[in-house]
């Protein structure tokens, strides 16, 4: 039972996300507002971690799996990709590279802020 409560709190704020991405007229998805709603929830203290620990870590480790419908679909529209596959295969290393350098600043940086706060 607290695996399933777990999960419709996540479901939850991934509903919020929905409707913030229906009223507010900005270009974002609705998962990102569903995240920064959980962060701040998380943040806040209105949402505990062990409310949401243990379904988000498994939702961390099946996430390869989310990936395969993605895939498909990339060679179910193989035709319309054949004309700019280049452009897409540059675009696809050049964002690769800038989220793992950006992952990696902020993660040094994370890193940093808590070993200062520690001593």
């Amino acid at each position: 039972m607290k695996y399933v409560r777990q999960f419709l709190i996540i479901l939850l704020v991934t509903f919020l996300g929905e409707i913030c991405r229906y009223l507010l007229p900005l270009p974002v998805p609705a998962s990102i507002y569903g995240l920064l709603l959980l962060l701040a929830g998380l943040l806040t203290g209105v949402v505990k971690l062990e409310q949401v620990k243990d379904v988000s870590r498994f939702l961390i480790e099946i996430m390869p799996l989310m990936f395969i419908p993605a895939s498909v679909g990339l060679l179910e529209s193989w035709g319309a990709l054949s004309g700019i596959f280049a452009k897409v295969l540059v675009i696809t290393a050049v964002s690769t590279v800038l989220v793992m350098g950006v992952s990696g600043l902020v993660t040094q940086w994370i890193i940093r802020a808590e070993r200062r706060k520690g001593k």
